[in-house]
């Protein structure tokens, strides 16, 4: 069982590298950075942290398949593999639809294109030379001249049930969003064909303030489409959230990975810390 802590997209860029190098001295096992349209890119966020740690595996949650092309995200990939190994794990996703119909890059299958670029992405890793001619994806020929040592692990960041069946297929390893319960993870497990196939769940943290905490279920809720009382996230009490975190272990989460929520972040990750150990 691993824990980690999500860089919130809303915290100055700036301050990644005291933010990385706290949890680096910390009992944590990642640090997953963000790329979401208008905030900040994920592969400059992951390629910072990981120069100023020694430790940590950095997880980039997660890479909008429409916005990468495979061969360029397998370079960048490989780049940081070779750079860091053993301390990279990549989540590609779907993108959120209305973000991508804003840049021009909508998918026709947003599904085939998802598929079809961990697959690319996968066996560049793995230094082979790769000719897709697929729904979305056209590659022809192409390899890494410097593949990495040490694949890193690539995950689909997804919620529906045929983008989770397919990410037991392709991918190693799947990311579910903030609000997912230990049902929804059962689910999920199910939907993948568990094994060896890792499974983060990323969720809020939220200690000591019940109003902040509402409003974080009601944006999840809505996201997942329920209720906001089904939404399950790391809030009340220090305790009760990290009661909240070992049920989603206990659950099938691989790996927990909060996102601390308030002006002083890290003080609520330490706050769950004492509480974990």
């Amino acid at each position: 069982m691993r824990l980690g802590v999500m860089f919130d997209r809303d915290l100055p860029p700036e301050s990644l590298v005291p933010f990385a190098r706290h949890l680096d001295a910390a009992e944590v096992d990642d640090l997953w950075v963000v790329e979401d349209l208008g905030w900040t890119g994920a592969v400059s966020s992951a390629a910072t942290a990981l120069a100023v740690t020694g430790r940590l595996r950095v997880g980039i949650g997660i890479a909008p398949a429409p916005l990468r092309n495979p061969a360029l995200l397998a370079m960048e990939l490989g780049n940081l593999a070779r750079l860091h190994p053993h301390r990279l794990a990549a989540g590609i996703g779907h993108g959120v639809q209305d973000w991508m119909r804003q840049v021009g890059v909508l998918a026709p299958s947003p599904l085939a294109l998802l598929e079809e670029t961990i697959i690319a992405v996968r066996g560049l890793l793995r230094g082979e030379t790769v000719s897709l001619s697929g729904r979305a994806v056209h590659i022809d020929g192409v390899r890494l001249v410097h593949p990495p040592a040490v694949v890193p692990p690539v995950l689909a960041g997804v919620v529906r049930p045929r983008s989770l069946e397919m990410s037991g297929r392709v991918a190693q390893g799947t990311i579910l969003p903030e609000g997912t319960g230990p049902e929804r993870i059962a689910e999920a497990l199910k939907a993948t064909g568990g094994g060896d196939h890792e499974m983060v769940v990323f969720t809020h943290l939220c200690v000591g303030d019940p109003e902040a905490a509402a409003a974080l279920a009601a944006d999840s809720a809505g996201f997942l489409g329920v209720s906001p009382d089904e939404v399950v996230m790391a809030s009340g009490s220090a305790e009760e959230a990290a009661d909240q975190v070992r049920s989603l272990w206990e659950a099938g989460a691989t790996t927990v990975a909060v996102r601390p929520f308030g002006p002083d972040p890290l003080a609520q990750v330490d706050l769950l810390l004492a509480e974990l150990r």
